[in-house]
């Protein structure tokens, strides 16, 4: 059987759109001609691909397995075919899934879908949730740049240190810590909330003051930064995060931030893509917009760091 190749592109289309009339309109042909597209496809793979509840289409069980697969190869197949080729921002047609810290998305998210709306109209975003364990998507293709504090561990992912912050402890307003020195028994004895999509109630804070000779009590864990400074907001509990990550609870909530009682090394923050797209013109300039709109935020990296 002869394959047309044409028809990953129709279905790469399908599955990200999840719909005929998105796809054509996507790859700019007419609905009937991808509705025949997707009647080879299915004649192809012996599979329906997408099948109608209600009044949407999902895809079915075989289709989500090779969901990755195939944007993989379209993407592989466009940087083939396509390397040499000036980028021109005002045509770029591409849908980019950014995978953030949900505090990086909160401190830089908004800045970044603007300045990517003026600069590529036609590009389209998808900010991620962090996910909650060490994976392989950026390896599969199903995220294009991540952010991560620390160099990545799997092989084949490129790296970029943008940004380092500094900590700081965040409290309500007329919370006991704000009155008189923040001394590092005082930081201790205080109740304590922490930030983990996992529930873990010891962060390196914790190592910091066993180090010392002291231990603090943890009361809770929030999945997000925004959940733990809305919760610090309305109780007695501390919460110690990164400062450009507590700008918005400063600014809109009112919360308190107080340096922390010990020397503490600064957070780095890194951007991560797999090395696929090091040559991708427009992966660059994806990358070089987050790390500008990043670096707005956050002290950017001297040379040497960078080197």
């Amino acid at each position: 059987m002869q394959l047309d190749l044409n028809l990953l592109t129709a279905l790469d289309a399908l599955l990200e759109e999840g719909s005929v009339a998105g796809a054509a309109a996507r790859l700019h042909v007419t609905a009937p001609a991808m509705s025949r597209s997707l009647g080879r496809i299915r004649k192809a793979t012996g599979d329906q691909i997408l099948v109608r509840t209600g009044r949407s289409m999902v895809p079915t069980t075989r289709a989500l397995a090779m969901r990755a697969q195939v944007h993989a190869l379209v993407q592989q197949a466009h940087q083939l075919l396509s390397a040499q080729r000036e980028l021109d921002l005002a045509s770029l047609d591409r849908v980019f899934t950014v995978r953030w810290h949900d505090a990086l998305t909160a401190a830089c998210g908004t800045a970044l879908i603007a300045a990517a709306r003026r600069q590529a109209p036609g590009v389209r975003l998808r900010l991620s949730a962090e996910a909650g364990t060490d994976d392989a998507e950026l390896r599969r293709g199903e995220v294009d740049l991540e952010s991560s504090s620390g160099v990545p561990t799997l092989s084949g992912i490129s790296h970029r240190l943008v940004g380092r912050d500094r900590l700081v402890v965040a409290v309500r307003p007329g919370h006991p810590l704000t009155e008189g020195p923040l001394s590092l028994e005082r930081y201790a004895a205080a109740e304590h909330l922490t930030v983990s999509r996992r529930g873990s109630l010891r962060d390196p804070m914790d190592d910091a003051l066993t180090a010392r000779g002291l231990e603090r009590r943890v009361a809770a864990a929030g999945p997000t930064a925004s959940f733990a400074l809305q919760l610090a907001l309305a109780t007695d509990l501390v919460v110690t995060l990164p400062d450009a990550v507590t700008r918005t609870g400063r600014e809109e909530l009112g919360l308190v931030t107080l340096p922390p009682p010990l020397p503490l090394p600064e957070v780095p923050l890194y951007l991560l893509w797999h090395q696929r797209y090091d040559d991708d013109h427009a992966h660059t300039w994806l990358r070089d917009l987050a790390a500008a709109t990043v670096q707005a935020v956050f002290t950017p990296p001297t040379a040497a760091q960078q080197a």
